[in-house]
């Protein structure tokens, strides 16, 4: 008997718990119980919803033709060379860049 009354105020206090919580937007809203004193205000008007279907415009540029994509790409290639020779250590582990700093 005790378990079972235990079991239905557990189900009451379950229940008056859900109801309250979809009653939880309302309850913020009450000026002296859920908005902080310097929260912004809200809008009038709830935001709309995202663009998803607006699609950027078109660009006016025109694609590069070939020959300048290569040339950009050659340059690209010998910068990235010098920097990887400049970068790596020298072979003698470094000697000639102790002696030049002293």
């Amino acid at each position: 008997m005790l378990l079972y009354r235990r079991g239905r105020l557990l189900g009451a206090l379950i229940a008056c718990a859900l109801a309250l919580a979809g009653c939880s937007s309302q309850i913020a809203d009450l000026p002296g119980v859920g908005v902080p004193s310097d929260a912004p205000a809200r809008p009038k008007e709830p935001g709309s919803y995202l663009p998803v279907n607006d699609l950027p415009p078109s660009r006016d540029e025109q694609v590069l033709d070939p020959k300048e994509r290569a040339k950009i790409q050659a340059e690209l290639s010998a910068v990235r060379d010098r920097q990887a020779t400049a970068a790596t250590p020298a072979k003698d582990g470094g000697a000639n860049a102790n002696a030049s700093a002293k």
